[in-house]
Formats: structure tokens, sequence, C-alpha cells
């Protein structure tokens, strides 16, 4: 009997060295949900930085001009759990896509506001696509990247939401330099419309999780799909509130 010991290989346990030993679809899903979250942080933090101008322009005070903020917030929070359904029916990609091109189109809309009111409205909406976007990409990272790094994955792209923030700043820095504010704000949302591109790169590069698909499968084959508001029930419950 060989008395040589087995050497068990050590996983990368390093902060940042572990994305080389990701496979190609894991680095693909883990940049496109690092790059929707940036853009995410980057249409959210659109209206904080022109809602000095908002106020200037329209006449509203800082209280109802400060509730479109608090709308697109609550709204995100009825956006992540409905899309969290959404994508238990259709799959994770496609309403990873869904979301993208759902807080793309509102924030273009919100460019073309002729007053506050339609501003807010288009605000809450975007707020369903931004939560939405988060719920689906988290899932669809838990469901590709390994248990070992699945960690370190999600904590590196909610930095993401960082470089999104410098990216609305930047903009708007440039965008105020060049135009009068009247017209800078609107543009400002504009660009906000850009994420709509990544639903290409999700199209051609970010395949549906195994796991997905044969859950999705296996609940289709038995006619027992659950309801949007299990979640509030049994021992689930506790942890949607720990983790809510």
């Amino acid at each position: 009997m060989s008395t040589t010991p087995t050497i068990v290989p050590i996983e990368n346990t390093s902060l940042t060295g572990f994305y080389k030993d990701m496979t190609v679809p894991e680095k693909r899903t883990f940049w496109a949900c690092a790059t929707g979250w940036a853009l995410d942080g980057m249409d959210f933090m659109i209206y904080p930085l022109v809602i000095g101008t908002i106020i200037k322009l329209w006449n509203v005070d800082a209280g109802t001009a400060g509730l479109a903020g608090t709308v697109t917030l609550l709204a995100s929070a009825v956006g992540g759990w409905g899309t969290g359904y959404i994508a238990d029916r259709i799959g994770r990609v496609r309403t990873l896509q869904f979301t993208i091109l759902w807080f793309s189109f509102f924030s273009l809309l919100c460019a073309f506001a002729q007053d506050f009111n339609q501003l807010l409205i288009c605000r809450a909406l975007l707020g369903l696509g931004f939560g939405g976007e988060w719920a689906a990409g988290a899932v669809l990272m838990g469901e590709t990247i390994r248990a070992q790094y699945r960690g370190r994955a999600v904590g590196s792209v909610q930095s993401g939401w960082a470089i999104g923030w410098g990216l609305a700043v930047l903009a708007q820095a440039a965008l105020f330099s060049l135009l009068p504010a009247e017209d800078a704000w609107r543009w400002m949302f504009a660009i906000g419309a850009l994420p709509a591109l990544l639903v290409l790169y999700l199209r051609a590069y970010v395949k549906e999780p195994e796991v997905a698909a044969r859950t999705r499968a296996k609940i289709a084959a038995a006619g027992d799909r659950p309801s949007i508001l299990e979640i509030f029930h049994g021992p689930i419950l506790k942890v949607t509130v720990l983790a809510s």
C-alpha cells in the first residue's frame, strides 16, 4: 500500500485572484452583472445631481423635489420582489435583459418630461427596473458562479455602484460646462438610456444557468407554480425578512 500523502488542491483565497480561476461563462456573467449594476447606479445618481436645476427651473420646493428620489427607492423594492417571480417564470437572462431595457427607456422618457409630475411618474417606473435589475443579476450570479468564488464575485459587482456614481458625476461636469442648465439636465437623463446597449452583450454571450432551466422544467412538468406571495409564508418568511 502506498504511503504517499494525498495532496489536496487549495482554492484561490485571495481577494481578487479568484477571477483568473473562473470559467468563461462565469466571467461573462460577472461582467454582465457588474456592468449592469454600475449603469444602474449611474441612472439612479443622475437625479440627485440635477435636482438643484429642477428646483430652479420648475419652481418646486426641496421637499417636493426630494420625493422623486424616495419614490424611486420604494419602487425599486417592489421591482425587486416582482422581478424575482418573473425570473422564475421566464428565466434569469431574459429577465435581466427586460429590466435593463425598462429602466433605460424610462430614463430616456425623463429627458422629455414637461413638468415635475411627469418626471415623478417616470422616476417611479424607472425604479421598478432599477430594483429588478439587481434581483435578476444577483440570482443569475448565484446560479452561474461556483460557491467558492460567489461571495467575492458578488462583492466585486457591488463596487460597480461607485463606478456608476463616478460616471454620473463626470457626465454632469461635462454637460453642465458645455450646455445651458435647462438643456444639460435633459441630456443627463438621455445618457441614462445607454445601458440598453448592454442587452446586446447579454443576448450574444450570457447563457441561462442550467440549474435554473432544470428547475423551471421540473415545475412546469409538475404543474405546481409557486405564488408570488409564497415568500411571506412558512419558513421562507424569516429568510425574506432578514434578507430584506
